[in-house]
């Protein structure tokens, strides 16, 4: 739970799954964020489903973007966030783009600009995956990343790729 008095950070989550019904690995995803100590969801996108990225012997996708308001420091949610992908039984492997139970990516956390070992803002794809800028879209229309491109007009300029809305919001 959040005290008023605290300094609030939007950040915007990416949620994904493709093995062990993802569908309720995102829903649950979702609900496990809204439990992350100092902070809170503020809105969930629809539910989404997408062709993988990487290799295509795998399933496809579910996606979701959720925004979170939140007084952790950057490294704290990400430790947070990997805290929920372990829980959930993710094995990180050499194959950055194979199939996973749980992928929690921290797309963009206020106007920062953040470049380390750990952790890469705004995220490395977001302007490239229709499954991350529809969603975000969705949920925050007139929202600008820190070098001003509009995710609306990135949202409105990018292939679909066959990407499919599953559900409408779950919050």
């Amino acid at each position: 739970m959040l005290k008023h008095s605290e300094s609030l950070i939007t950040a915007y989550i990416g949620v994904g799954s493709n093995l062990s019904n993802p569908i309720k690995q995102v829903t649950l995803a979702i609900k496990a964020l809204k439990t992350l100590t100092d902070s809170q969801v503020t809105a969930v996108s629809s539910i989404y489903g997408s062709k993988p990225m990487g290799p295509q012997d795998q399933p496809d996708y579910v996606n979701a973007v959720v925004e979170l308001q939140t007084s952790l420091t950057p490294l704290a949610l990400l430790d947070a966030l990997q805290t929920l992908e372990n829980k959930a039984g993710r094995v990180r492997k050499e194959n950055r783009w194979g199939a996973r139970i749980l992928d929690l990516d921290m797309l963009l956390f206020g106007e920062q600009v953040i470049n380390n070992e750990r952790l890469t803002i705004p995220h490395y794809g977001i302007k490239s995956r229709e499954f991350v800028l529809l969603p975000l879209h969705e949920i925050a229309l007139n929202l600008c990343l820190p070098d001003g491109d509009s995710i609306a007009e990135l949202a409105n300029n990018i292939s679909q790729n066959g990407l499919q809305k599953f559900s409408a919001e779950i919050l």
